[in-house]
């Protein structure tokens, strides 16, 4: 199959240089060597499919703010989205014309021993249906199907591209272990571009988003109050410090689970006239990390500043 157009979807925990949680939180400490660990990443991904003969390739920051990866680093023949999109997907508007996804930086789902696992916000310890963990890869499939764009390749910490193979089978995977003894960044980037690249090669990739109907059980990691604040908030059916989600599907698992970690009813009301005020807080925070200094395990990048 002829790949024309791609997308790519980058989160920080599975990216080669977010070492810790204060290295994925805004402003914390390690995040700008987080942001230049994920911005190379993504750019050999990136550089690595266009030289592979893929006309287009678009790349959606997709962690906190959506303002992680620093432009001025990209292949000028990428297009790079930040800063989240409100529409259909939620965090990506319409994302129309793609002929696959890959997702790179990715985690294990809250509830598994993975690398700073977590669904959508580590305030949820688990989101299950018929008792099995789901993850934000499965989430980001299943509401991207509607527009017929099927996964591709997926990376992040081994115990992710392992739930990964168990439910989405198809997805070629390709771990990163970057605290085992011996991890060099580079070279582990260089071979995450060349499986990128051998992910192309599958004939006839399907989409994922499986149907139900069905009930997907939310676990609250701060317990019964917070449980019950958003069984008030929005009717869910709640259970203890479980929340019972009916959905007809997995995309619409994944709008509920939005609204359910990141908004309250007004805010759901407001979304438009909040997103400019959040796009340009990430900006700020993005403008501070870019200051840093580049650490020192790696050559300088030109457009980088330095101290």
């Amino acid at each position: 199959m002829t790949y024309k157009k791609l997308l790519i979807i980058s989160d920080i925990e599975g990216s080669s240089a977010c070492l810790d949680r204060a290295s994925a939180k805004f402003f914390g400490k390690g995040w700008p060597r987080a942001c230049l660990g994920m911005t190379r990443d993504v750019n050999a991904v990136a550089t690595a499919l266009l030289d592979a003969g893929v006309a287009r390739v678009h790349i959606r920051d997709f962690h906190r703010t959506a303002y992680n990866i620093i432009p001025s680093l990209i292949h000028p023949g990428a297009v790079l989205h930040q800063g989240y999109a409100a529409g259909p997907v939620p965090g990506m508007g319409a994302p129309e014309g793609f002929d696959g996804v890959v997702m790179i930086g990715m985690h294990a789902p809250s509830g598994s021993r993975g690398f700073l696992s977590h669904t959508l916000t580590s305030r949820i310890a688990g989101v299950t249906v018929h008792g099995q963990l789901i993850s934000e890869a499965q989430l980001f499939s299943a509401a991207l199907a509607s527009f017929g764009i099927p996964p591709l390749f997926f990376s992040g910490c081994p115990e992710a591209c392992t739930h990964t193979r168990k439910f989405m089978s198809d997805v070629h995977t390709f771990p990163i272990d970057k605290f085992k003894e011996g991890f060099h960044a580079p070279s582990w980037r260089q071979c995450l571009a060349e499986e990128t690249v051998k992910s192309l090669r599958r004939e006839q990739p399907v989409t994922y988003n499986p149907e139900g109907p069905f009930r997907a059980v939310v676990t609250m990691a701060e317990g019964r109050q917070a449980a019950k604040t958003l069984e008030q908030r929005w009717g869910y059916r709640r259970k203890g410090r479980e929340l019972h989600l009916e959905v007809k599907d997995f995309a619409g698992l994944f709008r509920e689970l939005s609204r359910l970690a990141f908004l309250t009813p007004l805010g759901e009301k407001l979304v438009p006239l909040a997103l400019p005020l959040y796009h340009l807080m990430g900006r700020a925070g993005l403008a501070w990390a870019q200051k840093k200094p580049l650490y020192p395990d790696e050559p300088s990048d030109t457009g980088a500043e330095t101290e």
